[in-house]
C-alpha cells in the first residue's frame, strides 16, 4: 500500500517562504499524480495544487497562483511544494495524496493515501 509522508512545515512571518516535501514509501509512487490539500481550523479542506505523473500538467488554486510552485524530482520519488510570499491565510495543515490524474474534476476529493500532514503557520 502506498504511504506518503509530508515534511517541511514551520512557523514563518508573512512574506516568507517554505518548501514542503511529499515522500513515498514505494517505487509505485511514479504511477500516481500527486496533489496537495490544506485545512485550517473550522474550515473545509482546500485543494492547493496537483502535478501529473510525469510533471507535464500542474494545477493551482486561484488563491496561490503566482506564489506556489509544485514539482517532482527526476526519479519521481518526491514531490515538492515551494511556497513564496506567504500570507496568514495560508496557515493550516498541509497534506499530500495520490490519484490517477490532475485532469479529473474534483481531484482533491478523488485522491487517497493522504499522509499525516505538516503544519504551516504564517504569523507576525
Amino acid at each position: 500500500q502506498l504511504q506518503l509522508v509530508e515534511s517541511g512545515g514551520d512557523l514563518v512571518q508573512p512574506g516568507g517562504s517554505l518548501r514542503l516535501s511529499c515522500a513515498a514509501s514505494e517505487f509505485t509512487y511514479s504511477s500516481y499524480a500527486i496533489g496537495w490539500i490544506r485545512q485550517a481550523p473550522g474550515k473545509e479542506r482546500e485543494g492547493v495544487s496537483c502535478i501529473s505523473r510525469y510533471g507535464s500538467i500542474t494545477n493551482y488554486a486561484e488563491s496561490v497562483k503566482g506564489r506556489f510552485t509544485i514539482s517532482r524530482d527526476s526519479a519521481m520519488n518526491t514531490v515538492y511544494l515551494q511556497m513564496d510570499s506567504l500570507k496568514p491565510e495560508d496557515t493550516g495543515v498541509y497534506y499530500c495524496g495520490a490519484g490517477a490524474s490532475c485532469r479529473e474534476g474534483g481531484w482533491a476529493s478523488a485522491f487517497g493515501s493522504w499522509g499525516q500532514g505538516t503544519q504551516v503557520t504564517v504569523s507576525s
